[in-house]
């Protein structure tokens, strides 16, 4: 099932958004947490909970999937 863009910024929080742009700049995840003023491991869960939400297996995967719909800009 394909769902679109639309819905999954509706899943999706500002601040999942948020980290998904910056993983797609490729920071590090510790550059991830001093950038957003958070500890690495709440990074690591936003990170798994985004890759769960849009049935992703890897970066590459989540990347890849918000490019296609619209999530973040190339």
């Amino acid at each position: 099932m394909n769902r679109s863009s639309f819905s999954e910024n509706q899943i999706l929080s500002a601040r999942e958004l948020e980290i998904i742009t910056l993983i797609s700049l490729e920071y590090s995840g510790k550059e991830i947490s001093e950038q957003l003023f958070i500890s690495l491991n709440t990074v690591e869960t936003h990170r798994k909970n985004i890759m769960k939400k849009l049935k992703t297996k890897n970066v590459i995967g989540l990347v890849k999937y918000a490019l296609k719909n619209n999530l973040i800009k190339p």
